[in-house]
């Protein structure tokens, strides 16, 4: 409190306290936010309050095409593309027919399977293929179209629809503008007055082919198209590649690797460089050897006399040590970019330990099984498979009623199996985990794996075979259980 407030306290009691209280709210209000102070610091931060929309448009096409070159000649970009893939659909995410008539749903099985190997409209691989490649152009893109594609029943497939995989190249970008009923386009997508998508604007043909960009967009409804990207702000239509935030760090680290080598490659080359006086006598009088040709070279066993007065000194190139250490560390970066663990960025396995690298897998898979469940298979798979129900049903080849999906996807491999194996059996016996539940969790569908064990047994109990890896006989230590015994009084009973 300066000499003025105190006069004022003195004179005004009650103005006096309201200035101390505004000054100690602006004093909490001016440390509330150190990130929001302006100088020295800050100077060079700029910021702006845009949009998604407005922040995405003007740089999405650069982006992308940045993200693809690094992605076609970066080891580590095409590494990062080919470690999510993998990790996210693997050999695909597979459906199982639910349905309260069980020959329903296993007629819709049956059908799938056809399906899902004609799938394709390029005619080149499955639905699992498409899986990867839909999932590559999400990560290098940041986008992905899928285009239902409606054949003729005359054309022989199982379900007379396919897919076809479009980069996010084909979307007008360039078009936005309202429209006169209250809809409205934002870079190619079009809207109804209520923000519902109603239309994607397309081109033809990708606008970078060589065989002739077409110049005017055509509208598709929506219900033909799907559109998958990862969702980052509300409002936000479009989507920005994997590789945004680290693009500018692997173009400088690979600079600085390329620099790297070529300083290596320039000290190889000076092999011993040559000192002495150089006088008239001695000056355009080097050394030759029998041929009469300069010595420039060496060669195992070589011996050579040097005039009076020479010295040879051979080059030492410098030892970067600290290369390893910047890499190492730059590259942790770049794989808490992208989303993945240093270890599956490069392959280095040289610094973990089991514990290490199961708490870091844990994680990634936490990653991966968000975007799998949040992303791709209501984006992708459940859309698929609602489409599948509805023109099979149409065409006859599946009887009516609802039949939905459960979905599947690749398991994880275990760091430990061992380890990974006694623990679920624990899980199971203490209760917290039930059977199905540590089945699907190996990435298998319960209700077909306790049916096919079923037969199995039935089939073992028909031949009069005992195994000792069946707990009906068999304690978990292989010895064969008494027939008078009572299991649950058997402490080896699994």
């Amino acid at each position: 409190m300066n000499w003025l407030d105190r006069v004022i306290g003195a004179v005004a009691p009650a103005a006096g306290l309201r200035r101390v209280r505004q000054r100690q709210a602006l004093r909490l209000m001016q440390r509330a936010y150190e990130g929001a102070k302006a100088g020295r610091r800050t100077d060079g931060w700029v910021t702006a309050g845009t949009g998604a929309n407005a922040e995405v448009g003007p740089a999405s096409s650069r982006l992308r095409e940045r993200a693809r070159d690094l992605v076609r000649n970066n080891p580590y970009a095409t590494k990062a593309v080919n470690a999510l893939v993998s990790n996210l659909v693997g050999t695909g995410i597979v459906p199982r027919a639910r349905s309260r008539k069980l020959a329903a749903a296993k007629q819709a099985d049956q059908l799938w399977v056809q399906f899902a190997a004609a799938c394709d409209a390029d005619g080149l691989t499955d639905f699992g293929g498409l899986q990867a490649l839909i999932v590559r152009s999400l990560v290098e893109s940041g986008e992905v179209i899928v285009r239902f594609r409606d054949r003729r029943v005359e054309d022989g497939l199982p379900v007379p629809f396919q897919l076809q995989v479009l980069e996010p190249d084909h979307l007008d970008s360039g078009k936005t503008e309202d429209l006169a009923d209250g809809g409205y386009i934002v870079q190619g997508i079009e809207f109804d007055a209520f923000g519902r998508r109603r239309a994607y604007w397309l081109f033809p043909v990708h606008p970078g082919e060589s065989r002739g960009r077409s110049v005017s967009s055509r509208p598709v409804p929506a219900r033909q198209v799907l559109h998958l990207f990862e969702r980052l702000r509300p409002g936000q239509v479009r989507g920005v590649p994997w590789f945004a935030p680290v693009i500018l760090k692997l173009r400088d680290l690979d600079d600085y690797d390329d620099a790297e080598l070529m300083r290596k490659k320039i000290e190889a080359c000076f092999a011993a460089f040559v000192t002495g006086a150089q006088d008239e006598e001695t000056l355009g009088k080097p050394s030759t050897g029998i041929a009469g040709d300069r010595i420039e070279s060496f060669e195992p066993g070589m011996i050579e006399y040097l005039e009076p007065g020479k010295d040879v000194k051979f080059a030492a190139p410098s030892a970067n040590g600290d290369y390893a250490d910047y890499m190492r560390m730059q590259l942790h970066a770049v794989a808490a970019g992208v989303g993945l663990t240093y270890e599956l960025l490069t392959g280095d396995l040289s610094q973990v330990n089991y514990s290490s690298i199961r708490a870091g897998l844990i994680e990634f898979r936490r990653r991966m099984e968000a975007l799998q469940w949040q992303l791709i298979v209501p984006g992708l798979c459940q859309p698929v498979w609602a489409r599948f129900i509805e023109l099979a049903q149409a065409a006859g080849k599946l009887p009516e009623g609802e039949i939905t999906s459960e979905w599947t996807a690749p398991r994880f491999e275990a760091v430990d199996p061992l380890k990974d194996i006694q623990a679920d059996i624990l899980a199971v016996r203490a209760g917290v985990m039930t059977l199905k539940e540590a089945i699907a969790r190996q990435g298998y569908d319960p209700a077909q794996v306790l049916a096919e064990i079923a037969a199995t047994n039935a089939e073992l109990d028909a031949a009069g075979i005992t195994l000792d890896t069946d707990p009906r006989r068999s304690t978990k230590t292989g010895q064969e259980k008494s027939a008078t015994s009572d299991p649950s009084q058997d402490p080896n009973t699994l």
